[in-house]
This record gives structure tokens, C-alpha cells and sequence, in this order.
């Protein structure tokens, strides 16, 4: 039995190694947007302000049991954290709509529009 596990983790590493990080830890790159909060609780459920850290993600990559999850976001050499905790259906694969909190941590609302890249803690 200990043999059989040993075998098991060996090759659990070694696919890790050879093929990557698995597919939901990697990251992805985008459009990154803001939105206000307008007194919705939003596709998870919670109610948050405009000054949360939060962001909605897109519909493709959206999972309810991410609601809640941690995920870091950068551009231009600036990162930050925040917590998924709504769906954005008009955003395409790898792009989140940040709340206004959240974007401000990494550029000016004027901007509107940003490159990020993002992750999964």
C-alpha cells in the first residue's frame, strides 16, 4: 500500500513537471473593466461596495464555487488581490470587470480600459 502511494505521488509530480501547472492555476490576460455596485449582490450572492476588492469574471471562466476565491491581478507593474464575487457576461475569456476599488488600485478611472493579467491564489 505505502509503495502504491509513493508510485502515485512520483507521477503526480512528474505530470506536474513535464505538463505544467494544472489548466485553473495558470494565468490568463485580458481586458480588465469597472463597474459600480448599484445595490446588486451580484452572481454570488453578497452585497459589496464600490470600494471592495472585488472583481466579476467573465462568463466563460465563471464557476459558482469560485465565488469567494482569491486572485491576483496585475498591470503595469502594479499588483493586487481581490476576490471573485460576480459574473461578467460581457466580458470574453480572460477579461474581469473590476469594482471601481479594485481598478483604482491599478489605474486612473479615466483609463476605462486595461491589459491585466490574472490568477488564482
Amino acid at each position: 500500500m505505502q509503495f502504491t502511494n509513493i508510485i502515485l505521488l512520483t507521477l503526480a509530480l512528474i505530470a506536474t513537471v513535464v505538463l505544467g501547472a494544472p489548466l485553473e492555476s495558470r494565468a490568463s490576460s485580458g481586458k480588465g473593466t469597472y463597474y459600480y455596485q448599484n445595490g446588486n449582490p451580484g452572481s454570488c450572492g453578497k452585497w459589496h461596495k464600490d470600494s471592495d476588492m472585488i472583481v466579476a469574471i467573465n462568463s466563460p471562466q465563471y464557476k459558482k464555487s469560485n465565488c469567494g476565491r482569491s486572485l491576483w491581478i496585475t498591470y503595469n507593474g502594479k499588483k493586487i488581490n481581490a476576490v471573485a464575487a460576480d459574473k461578467c457576461p460581457s466580458c470574453a475569456w480572460g477579461s474581469l470587470d473590476l469594482s471601481v476599488g479594485a481598478f483604482k488600485k491599478l489605474a486612473k478611472l479615466d483609463k476605462g480600459v486595461i491589459n491585466v493579467k490574472w490568477g488564482w491564489n
